[in-house]
């Protein structure tokens, strides 16, 4: 089914095994639990290190998030682009809230 979605699920629920975006690109293979759990390591240790190493983990996690956002832009729906930019500032907010 498109978007991972799989017969008999309910609206809105994934396949966390299908892609989440078509392609064959080296991150196609990753599986989003992986990306999940290493997204939420570098923000939990970001944020309870706090300082210029908190900061950095912070800063690292930003320009993939930005990255991912460049690669995608075209595919993503207006409210993904919206959705994907408010998470970026929410992002850039913590990360200069640990360097205080």
């Amino acid at each position: 089914m498109a978007g991972g979605q799989q017969p008999g699920r309910g609206r809105g629920r994934r396949d966390l095994k299908a892609p989440l975006l078509p392609g064959s690109g080296p991150l196609a293979r990753v599986p989003a639990a992986a990306v999940f759990g290493l997204v939420l390591v570098l923000f939990v240790v970001g944020v309870v290190v706090r300082g210029p190493v908190g900061a950095g983990l912070l800063g690292a996690l930003a320009l993939i998030v930005l990255g991912l956002l460049g690669a995608t832009w075209r595919v993503l729906s207006a409210a993904d682009r919206v959705l994907r930019v408010v998470v970026l500032v929410i992002l850039l907010a913590v990360l200069v809230s640990v360097l205080r």
